[in-house]
């Protein structure tokens, strides 16, 4: 059973590749010669994907005995799954092949992102052996999921109308954004890269509660953990140590992220000699901008009170019946006030100060950055009681 799930998401990733390109032959061809075939073909493929995505959730779920939304691997997937939900309900609206062409590779990067970690099946702690987990954890990842649609539309919008020809602040930070793309897939290959090479490095640290343990690192040690000892002979010794409340090995990680994607981003800009940008302009020159923005303001709309659902009521629910108290100040229940707080000033910009446009593409990108740092940050490196989410 386990084989069987395995082999359906790599089919589903499989799939979002060859849908991805279909969309993309969509918007080359002109549409006297057959737009809606190529799209036609990439909508069937990414359903086909979903289908085969769905059923390793449920391939998963029934090896496990439980939903497959506890730990990082598990729960970054069916992000990504409901995120191709989100976009399939989308398109079959408004029948854009555009955003199938931005949306499918989020999705695929963060599939491979979660391919990542430890795909291990293993049995639940007593804090999350609740029916609250199927109802907290998926129906806040598909709130995030639904939010997400409206960073591919956002970011469609921002390239096609941010002045390309001379660098400017609104050229900075749209290229910041793709850098940290970029960073997600330097990620994959940099950690398929020390898989492949079998690097392991054992330290001794102490922990936040002053024990002793052991942490094994699959990276070579840029930071090590707290009073960290490296056991392992010929392995690189950390160049400095951080606190017990921060996770070093998860940091690590994100360090060499950034360092493989800024030399991956670097790489591009080479071979294409303009920002990648500019490069991706000419895809999205025939788009129509207001139905675009209509895109990014429905998809919050829509994701919005999803995400209210189950990331703070359903949420504070369980915390009440888990932990004997609504609201506690932990990192992952503050990032998702943050979150909440975002969007909402997102939908009263937009409804009551008239923020449409370029200014509402903007906060769709910054929503996305909050919600990506939640994932990644906040589950990676700052301990707290939802430590377990990035196992």
């Amino acid at each position: 059973m386990v084989q069987l799930s395995s082999t359906l998401l790599y089919v589903a990733f499989v799939l979002y590749l060859v849908a991805t390109l279909f969309f993309g032959g969509a918007i080359r061809v002109k549409k006297k010669e057959g737009v809606d075939r190529w799209a036609t073909i990439g909508i069937f493929v990414t359903i086909v994907g979903f289908i085969a995505q769905l059923g390793y959730f449920i391939t998963r779920w029934i090896a496990a005995g439980h939903a497959p939304v506890s730990n990082l691997f598990e729960f970054t997937t069916f992000f990504g799954m409901m995120l191709v939900g989100a976009f399939i309900v989308i398109y079959f609206i408004y029948k854009t092949s555009l955003l199938g062409l931005f949306t499918l590779p989020i999705a695929i990067l963060v599939i491979a992102y979660a391919s990542m970690f430890p795909r291990e099946i293993s049995p639940l702690i007593p804090a999350l052996q609740s029916d609250w987990l199927h109802i907290h954890v998926t129906t806040a990842a598909a709130g995030e999921a639904i939010l997400a649609i409206s960073f591919a539309a956002g970011l469609i919008y921002l390239i096609r109308v941010v002045d390309q020809s001379k660098p400017s602040k609104r050229t900075f930070w749209l290229e910041f954004v793709l850098f940290f793309l970029i960073s997600t897939l330097g990620f994959v290959i940099v950690t398929t890269s020390f898989r492949v090479a079998g690097y392991e490095a054992t330290f001794e640290w102490i922990d936040k509660n002053g024990k002793q343990d052991e942490m094994v690192y699959h990276m070579p040690a840029l930071v090590g953990p707290h009073e960290g000892v490296l056991k392992t002979e010929e392995r690189m010794k950390p160049l400095v140590d951080m606190p017990a409340i921060i996770n070093a090995r998860k940091l690590n990680t994100v360090i060499w992220s950034l360092f493989s994607g800024l030399a991956l981003y670097g790489l591009l800009r080479l071979l294409l000699r303009k920002r990648i940008a500019a490069a991706l302009q000419p895809l999205v020159k025939n788009v129509n901008l207001d139905l675009v923005d209509e895109i990014g303001y429905r998809s919050v709309a829509i994701g919005f009170p999803v995400f209210t659902l189950g990331a703070l009521i359903f949420a504070m629910i369980w915390a009440q019946i888990a932990w004997t108290r609504f609201w506690g100040w932990d990192p992952k229940e503050v990032w998702a006030l943050i979150t909440w707080l975002f969007y909402a000033a997102f939908l009263h910009l937009r409804l009551s100060k008239g923020w449409h446009g370029e200014r509402s593409a903007w906060l769709a990108v910054i929503g996305f950055a909050i919600i990506m740092f939640n994932l990644v940050a906040v589950n990676l490196v700052i301990a707290g009681l939802h430590s377990y989410a990035g196992s």
